[in-house]
């Protein structure tokens, strides 16, 4: 007899989200470059944070999280009054199409935007649409060209998974001013960090009404693990927020390592200072073989094949080397590769595969 327990409209609509390979079978050895962690992981003090919050398994958490908020405000120069705290910014992503789209609205997102976007208007009944991207980059007239009067949420990755592109943020700024006052502007900030003097946005959320910023610590900081992100806004957003938040979303263990994370000052600059230098460097090592990659502003390349038969068969001898990389189909973006740029090893390994798999070519 067939079941009568039928979803919302739309559920069963949404494609369910495929993260990075971790493993491939028969090998203990693989090296995994598919999810943009940090290649050094976690920094001492968020290890030892986490060796601690052991000890206190038994306790609830704060439902305010207001420690972690308030040293999120003093690292940023931030009114911690307007910080909400998420199971990574996936979450808050989540929230914001809870609270502010729903059946009949629209949700604005660029052609390769991350993936979470229309999943997350679908679950909240909305409908997603794409605005076309400029070379791979996003294309503010288009956005602005896409609004209708069913647009509720714009989102904006800056920079972009998983493109690695980024837009000035004077460009940023003439998305915001062109959005009517009833559209909410959401500035992803995943990787923001990674870029020297981007404040992710932060500065438009306090000049403006209807602008969001969400970050994660999930990257530079290494605690993809823990899944911890947050969220600033103006306060009648965040109130919104903080409504459909459980009161216990975030452990012990995850405010207190990611506040230990964002005091690590040697952890961050090292990771910083090498991802740079080893980005740039396997963008070249890949340009000079012949494949083609835009400047990346973030912590991976995209690597840009001559079709998706050429870009299957270097992933399949990435894999046959132990190297798992992300294939980007699911965007939009079948003749590329995501490659996480790891530690100085990795990247050679990584280079000289290519190498020679471009060098077969001819």
């Amino acid at each position: 007899m067939p079941h009568q327990i039928r979803p919302q409209p739309g559920i069963m609509d949404i494609a369910l989200y495929q993260g990075g390979t971790a493993k491939i079978s028969g090998r203990d050895d693989a090296l995994k470059l598919s999810s943009n962690e940090n290649p050094f992981g976690a920094g001492e003090l968020a290890r030892e944070a986490y060796r601690r919050a052991g000890h206190d398994l038994h306790r609830y958490p704060s439902t305010d999280h207001a420690s972690l908020r308030e040293a999120l405000a003093v690292q940023y120069g931030l009114d911690a009054g307007r910080i909400v705290c998420g199971v990574g910014s996936d979450e808050i992503i989540t929230f914001l199409c809870q609270g502010f789209a729903g059946p009949g609205d629209e949700v604005l997102y660029s052609q390769h935007g991350f993936l979470m976007y229309p999943i997350s208007a679908m679950a909240a009944g909305a409908t997603p649409v794409k605005a076309p991207e400029q070379d791979r980059t996003t294309d503010v007239d288009a956005l602005l060209a896409a609004v209708t009067e069913r647009t509720k949420i714009v989102f904006v990755a800056n920079p972009n998974n998983p493109t690695g592109t980024m837009v000035p943020l004077s460009e940023l700024e003439r998305l915001a001013d062109g959005l009517p006052p009833r559209v909410l502007l959401v500035l992803d900030g995943a990787y923001a960090e990674y870029v020297d003097g981007y404040d992710g946005g932060a500065a438009m959320v306090d000049a403006r009404d209807n602008v969001v910023m969400t970050r994660t610590f999930s990257k530079l900081h290494g605690l993809g693990g823990l899944r911890i992100g947050w969220g600033y806004g103006p306060a009648h957003v965040m109130d919104v927020l903080n409504r459909l938040r459980g009161p216990f979303n975030l452990s012990n263990m995850q405010l207190e390592v990611a506040e230990a994370a964002l005091g690590d000052a040697a952890h961050i600059t090292r990771s910083l200072s090498e991802n740079a230098r080893l980005r740039d460097w396997l963008a070249d090592r890949l340009n000079a073989a012949g494949v083609a990659t835009d400047r990346s502003f973030a912590n991976f390349v995209l690597a840009r094949f001559a079709s998706a038969e050429q870009a299957a068969a270097c992933n399949a001898a990435l894999l046959a080397d132990g190297l798992i990389v992300r294939q980007v189909s699911s965007y939009g973006l079948p003749e590329a590769l995501r490659i996480t740029v790891g530690d100085e090893s990795a990247c050679r390994r990584v280079a000289h595969v290519i190498d020679r798999f471009m060098g077969g070519q001819g």
